[in-house]
């Protein structure tokens, strides 16, 4: 009887040692590791290169917008001032171009036709007096100083005679090429000051970059809002990924590729998901060592998954929880 107990012990302890063994075994292995993210869209912000007061709002929070869509409009009264301005400079620069290519006008070229013809006649008469007055000198009739007079006077006349048919001749020619060029400089750069103005004019009306739901308006109807300051939110409900930090240790389970199943809380659902993106390099520490433990820091990497399914009821902000057991 006593050896019969004394093999009954031992035998019982080892079959409870194994039993504490295999529940401490099924208890680990049913421990979870949980992860939790939060699912994120792509979001386009819109916005004005110019500063002004919103004149009209198309929009509202919760609207459906397609790309190309007009969001709001600014009132820019001192632009449409300068465009006044500069249409004017660039019809004076018109003016002065067509002048320059026209050339002379028709009077012009009468009038210094005239007095060409004018100082021809003078010229002829200069040289006629002068031959007489040269061969009455050449006789001894006439003194020096008259024929020194009739000499003077008639290349006056020539040189006069010259002025007129130079002037004559720009007006039958116009305008020079380099005065034509300069001309044609002065339209091009007024083009170019219409073009600047009015490109800023344009941009007081402002599209939707993206199709999308409007998820914020920042400013009201009334209110002036400054340059590049962004005034309407748009998320592209198509472009959704949920991003986890994960920590070091854990990032052998995660490969490029993947795919998990995550259950939303907020639609009380799963949804496959498939990892798309690993962040190259450590984000933050999310857990410090100290000397007496003896451990080491361990830091997180972001990690990006994107649903499965084309269509699906996520939204930014839902959380998502995967099991990478």
């Amino acid at each position: 009887m006593k050896t019969i107990k004394r093999l009954t012990i031992p035998a019982l302890l080892i079959v409870a040692s194994g039993v504490i063994i295999a529940i401490g075994y099924l208890l680990q292995r049913r421990q979870p590791t949980l992860l939790q993210g939060v699912t994120m869209c792509r979001q386009y912000t819109a916005q004005s290169k110019i500063a002004g007061r919103i004149d009209s709002l198309c929009v509202t929070e919760g609207d459906s917008v397609t790309i190309g869509a007009l969001l709001y409009t600014l009132s820019t009264p001192e632009l449409d001032t300068k465009l006044e301005q500069a249409v004017a400079a660039k019809q004076a620069a018109v003016a002065l171009d067509n002048q320059a290519l026209a050339g002379a006008r028709k009077q012009q070229i009468e009038a210094a036709r005239n007095l060409y013809q004018k100082a021809t006649a003078g010229r002829e008469l200069a040289e006629k007096s002068y031959n007489r007055i040269k061969n009455l000198h050449d006789k001894g009739i006439t003194t020096t100083q008259q024929l020194d007079e009739a000499t003077a006077t008639f290349e006056a006349l020539k040189a006069t005679q010259s002025a007129a048919y130079a002037e004559y001749s720009l007006a039958l020619a116009g305008a020079t090429k380099e005065q034509k060029a300069a001309a044609a400089a002065q339209v091009s750069m007024a083009q170019g000051a219409v073009n600047e103005v009015e490109s800023y004019i344009s941009d007081s009306r402002v599209y939707a970059p993206a199709t999308g739901e409007v998820s914020t308006v920042a400013f009201n109807r009334g209110e002036v809002v400054g340059a590049g300051f962004p005034v309407v939110t748009i998320l592209d409900l198509s472009d959704l990924w949920i991003e986890f930090n994960i920590k070091e240790t854990l990032m052998p389970q995660i490969a490029v590729g993947e795919r998990f199943d995550a259950f939303i809380p907020a639609l009380n659902q799963h949804v496959e998901l498939r990892v798309s993106y690993i962040a190259p390099q450590a984000d933050f520490a999310v857990w410090n060592a100290t000397r007496t433990e003896g451990g080491f820091d361990i830091r997180t990497f972001v990690v990006r998954m994107r649903p499965t399914a084309t269509k699906s009821r996520l939204r930014p902000g839902m959380s998502a929880i995967i099991d990478l057991r």
